[in-house]
């Protein structure tokens, strides 16, 4: 068992039995599973929309080192620069080097998951720069210490009261404020933080090759402040988030609100295509473009599991899957949890420390239903779990254990020749993994095929 396994093993444990916990989480996503249906209503064809989807995302990647090339060929047009990262320490590195060229002391950020991937504020803090969180969810995880708990909502795990008692601790407020109250609290603080930094950092929901544009959305407004306002915008984005055409957004940024959150379209969307443009009075003097791999073209590379790279983060498939909805997100300890997190996490870093996260499944297929771009999480889950095999990530007993079984299920003679008494003793003594986390099994007296060889014993 490898380290991280251990870890995810303990946490889960202790998150399964806390129903505090799992009371807030299903409340949590149960008014998102309440809205979803509603704008699911705003497509004519459902799945017509979610299968044209699955193929632009399919040109996109198949095509991927053109799309790219097309994407900095146009943004460069304008006046943007791109950077091209290989792992998370050369975007870091990247990133060092503009804020000691800007002399940059604070920066303000919106919500970006390949921020955490890499790290960002961690490492911003160790080279003494403030990097504060301005999307209200993040800006809660921030001050409490915490990584996001989910890829949309990132304190989904947390109460009102939760979060007035943590802005009474952190802020000095009342620990009874209402949300409202809190979030003009939030609002006040992060103002002032906007004009005063000297780079504003976001991630991109698409990029968008033809028009060499990252398309960005968003409910709160924070991210078109966190580039407009600094003199110098910095934006990370993973190579996968390329889509073909800006046409393409009127598909992607309904399906994205829809199965994000049930909104038919988020209330900000923007579509930036570099620094500010001469007689233009908004945005930065210059603008950056980090196109990060991180493990992405490894996944690229593997036929079976490409299809991830279609995802386009709008977190249903947390919200679907019953042991995300038990164990939490905190519990995966990696930066994609759920479903996506469990496919993807294995092939970004590597298969011996993590398979366990493809284990975290019960198999029954409501990521893979309720995916806005049709990709087939379990079966990517199952090939997961075939590759660690492979790659003989598997330990001696786990092998010995699915021979015997392999053999015995194939041979009806060897199945029947164990009573009751011996399989149980196999499954719940013999071979305990299976009743560490599930009640002890406890076989018939007789067989399926016994009970059929009685019944039809006078058939000819």
């Amino acid at each position: 068992m490898s380290e991280q396994s251990a870890i995810f093993n303990a946490k889960s444990s202790v998150k399964a039995a806390d129903l505090e916990h799992r009371r807030t989480i299903n409340f949590n996503i149960g008014k998102y599973n309440a809205a979803v249906p509603g704008g699911k209503q705003q497509f004519a064809d459902l799945a017509a929309a979610r299968e044209k989807a699955k193929n632009l995302k399919w040109r996109a990647i198949e095509s991927l080192d053109t799309s790219l090339e097309n994407f900095e060929t146009a943004f460069t047009k304008r006046g943007g620069k791109v950077i091209w990262a290989e792992d998370a320490a050369q975007a870091l590195e990247e990133i060092r080097k503009i804020c000691i060229a800007k002399d940059c002391r604070s920066i303000v950020k919106s919500k970006s998951m390949v921020t955490e991937e890499i790290k960002l504020n961690d490492f911003l803090h160790s080279q003494g720069i403030e990097s504060i969180e301005t999307d209200l969810g993040e800006y809660i995880q921030q001050l409490d210490g915490e990584p996001p708990y989910h890829i949309v909502t990132p304190a989904m795990h947390k109460s009102k009261e939760d979060v007035a008692k943590l802005f009474h601790e952190k802020l000095d407020t009342d620990p009874n404020l209402s949300p409202e109250a809190l979030t003009l609290i939030a609002r006040a603080k992060l103002r002032e933080k906007y004009t005063a930094a000297e780079i504003g950092i976001t991630g991109a929901n698409f990029l968008i090759a033809d028009t060499g544009s990252i398309a960005v959305t968003e409910n709160e407004g924070n991210a078109r402040l966190s580039c407009a306002f600094p003199k110098t915008h910095i934006a990370i984005v993973g190579i996968e988030k390329v889509i073909p055409s800006l046409a393409d957004l009127a598909l992607f940024w309904p399906l994205l609100s829809t199965f994000g959150t049930g909104q038919k379209v988020t209330v900000y969307n923007s579509i930036i295509s570099g620094p500010r443009q001469t007689g233009e009075t908004d945005g930065p003097d210059e603008m950056y473009v980090i196109l990060l791999d991180n493990g992405r073209t490894n996944i690229l590379a593997n036929p079976a599991a490409r299809e991830s790279l279609y995802c386009i983060r709008c977190g249903a498939c947390l919200n679907a899957c019953p042991v995300y909805k038990n164990i939490g997100g905190h519990s995966y300890g990696t930066t994609y949890s759920g479903p996506i997190g469990s496919v993807i996490t294995p092939q970004l870093k590597e298969m011996a420390g993590w398979k366990h996260l493809s284990y975290a499944s019960s198999l029954c297929g409501n990521c893979t239903e309720v995916c806005a771009v049709k990709i087939n999480l379990h079966e990517l889950l199952l090939e997961n779990r075939r590759e660690a095999v492979e790659e003989g990530a598997a330990p001696w007993s786990e092998k010995i254990a699915w021979k015997a079984w392999k053999m015995a299920s194939m041979h009806r003679n060897l199945m029947n020749k164990g009573n009751r008494s011996m399989k149980n003793w196999m499954v719940n003594k013999m071979f305990r993994g299976w009743t560490s986390t599930r009640a002890p099994l406890d076989f018939a007296t007789k067989t399926f095929n016994q009970l059929w060889t009685e019944q039809h014993k006078n058939e000819p």
